[in-house]
């Protein structure tokens, strides 16, 4: 293909002959870089053309006059790094460190696959990609070309990220200047960008890209915000990236846009003054100043918080906002909250694991465990309901949902999620509505949320453990005759719950009975395994034994819950 291009009839240079041209006559001798026919057909794809012909003449001439140079057999051991080389179209630059190879002024990269094939009037190199003219400047050629991204250019090479910032696609490059790029290598203790392994080097610098072209009207105009990166954070979800426009474009809090809007044909590079690294949930957190109320949450709390989230997780965070710290602070000050407590608190916002919106949305409604603990050092139960929008406990909803970073998720919460009691569970869960009517409507002369709403042992400590509720459900009241008048109500209500234990199943003697009294004073037997689909059976003090444990350890802090399909009665 070579020949093909050389002997092209339209081309008003005449290669062959000068090419022939006699070693001792001028120009001869010559040092040609011949690209194999593999080579063209790269560039015809490159080029979006389907043969030699769709390429134009001038075009073709200046491409091929930058292969060839006129007065010199230049052998390969004349070659150094950094070394200009005049071609009869130009400077190309040729490096031997890691293999002989040239770079054009567009950034391309062509190796030397073979050196030194010598004739009568000249030097050969085999090349394995065609270089080109100076073209219109993509997002890498726009790198090379600038000086001062000089070490962004060598970074996407060395990460082996040229082809994929070299498409038709637009994107959006967040270019670090060589002064943020020593900084971060100085900060990580990385004497070169040869001492990042590649596979981190590539996710950092995908954290600055962006999939389509954002110019900074874009980000003005949103204000403050997350976007999305091409690095690849929790869970195989892209990383989320924060912008905020109150002064100048920052991005994740550390990184400042000092030059903007900085066109290539295939996108748009903003150059930024910090390497913007792979965030934590914490990093996130600090970079969002509607988070400051949290961050100062988590320095204040027991545990060393903040270490522990930005260890390497996964974790699920739910982040309350500052406006939903001020609302459940109800006028005190965060010192005024035990450190013990808090810490418990918080970590009733932390699921483990990955859990983005959709996962909670696919399940409609249910329960989850948080890190918080409550009696028995058992982990807290959390409820979602998604029939509008995402709320947990009944009492906090999402605002923003699936900030990824490199350790999990956030989502954004409009309230604090307090240490549940029992009593929260029976009021966010729909499931449990005639429950709830039956502990407070239908039974005005007894405080049942008053007394299931008892907080001793609420700080995850372990000590003085509450309630063990067998919460009926909906379909269990409906299948009653007729709800009870008070009186009665009052104490077939007690005879679901056991006091001053925190039963769980694994509590539970296997394979035989567990007896307990409950609040009414009969007793309540519990057997495993059970039958049919029930997890569990319960013979109450009237003698039903048909009466089934569907789902157990919902786990307040004041207690557990085990939801039953029967309502179970006293013996009189």
């Amino acid at each position: 293909m070579l020949v093909q291009a050389l002997t092209r009839g339209d081309l008003t240079f005449d290669y062959v002959t000068t090419l022939s041209t006699p070693s001792g006559t001028a120009p001869a001798p010559f040092t040609v870089f011949a690209p194999t026919n593999d080579a063209f057909v790269s560039l015809l794809g490159e080029l979006g053309a389907s043969s030699l012909g769709d390429i134009d003449e001038p075009t073709l001439k200046a491409t091929l006059d930058l292969h060839a140079v006129a007065g010199a057999n230049v052998l390969a051991a004349g070659l150094s790094d950094d070394m200009m080389v005049g071609t009869l179209g130009g400077d190309i630059t040729a490096d031997v460190t890691g293999g002989a190879r040239l770079t054009d002024s567009n950034g391309r990269v062509s190796s030397i696959i073979v050196t030194d094939v010598q004739a009568a009037n000249g030097v050969i190199h085999v090349i394995d990609k065609v270089v080109l003219p100076k073209l219109p400047e993509n997002l890498v050629s726009k790198a090379y070309n600038t000086p001062n991204l000089s070490i962004l250019y060598d970074a996407v090479q060395a990460a082996g990220l040229v082809d994929a910032l070299s498409g038709e696609d637009p994107l959006t490059v967040l270019a670090p200047t060589n002064e943020a790029f020593a900084a971060f290598l100085a900060d990580n203790n990385f004497g070169s960008l040869g001492d990042i392994p590649t596979d981190v080097l590539a996710q950092v610098l995908l954290n600055h890209v962006i999939d389509g072209s954002v110019m900074s009207t874009d980000l003005t105009t949103a204000g403050a915000g997350y976007a999305s990166t091409m690095a690849t954070g929790a869970g195989g979800n892209d990383m989320s990236i924060y912008f905020d426009t109150s002064s100048g474009v920052t991005f994740n809090g550390i990184s400042t846009v000092s030059a903007a809007d900085v066109e290539a044909t295939n996108g748009v590079v903003h150059i930024v003054d910090k390497v913007i690294g792979l965030p934590t949930v914490v990093d996130h957190a600090l970079a969002n100043s509607s988070f400051g109320s949290l961050v100062a949450a988590l320095g204040a709390a027991d545990g060393d918080l903040v270490n522990v989230l930005s260890g390497a997780g996964p974790f699920t965070v739910l982040a309350p906002d500052n406006d939903a710290f001020t609302a459940f602070l109800d006028g005190a000050a965060l010192a005024d909250v035990p450190t013990d407590a808090l810490s418990n608190i918080l970590l009733n916002h932390v699921l483990d694991g990955v859990t983005m919106s959709t996962d909670l949305v696919a399940g409609v409604a249910g329960y989850t465990t948080t890190s918080a603990t409550g009696p028995g050092m058992s982990n807290l139960s959390l409820y979602y309901n998604t029939s509008d929008g995402v709320r947990f406990n009944g009492v906090s909803s999402v605002a923003r949902a699936d900030v990824v970073a490199s350790n999990g998720i956030i989502h954004a919460v409009d309230a604090v999620i307090g240490i549940p009691t029992v009593v929260t569970f029976a009021a966010a869960d729909p499931n449990f509505s005639t429950l709830v009517t039956a502990l407070t409507t239908l039974t005005p002369d007894t405080d049942f949320v008053s007394v299931l709403s008892r907080t001793e042992g609420m700080n995850g400590d372990g000590i003085n453990p509450n309630f063990t509720v067998f919460a009926p459900t909906n379909a269990a009241f409906d299948a009653l005759a007729s709800i009870p008048e008070e009186s009665v109500l009052t104490q077939v209500l007690l005879h679901h719950v056991i006091g001053d234990n925190n039963v769980r199943s694994g509590n539970l003697n296997v394979d035989g009975d567990t007896v307990a009294a409950s609040l009414q004073g009969d007793n309540i037997t519990v057997t495993l395994p059970g039958t049919g689909d029930n997890i569990a059976d319960i013979t109450d003090g009237a003698g039903n034994a048909d009466i089934g444990i569907v789902d157990v350890d919902v786990q307040a802090g004041n207690g557990v819950i085990h939801v039953v399909n029967k309502v179970l009665l006293p013996s009189n």
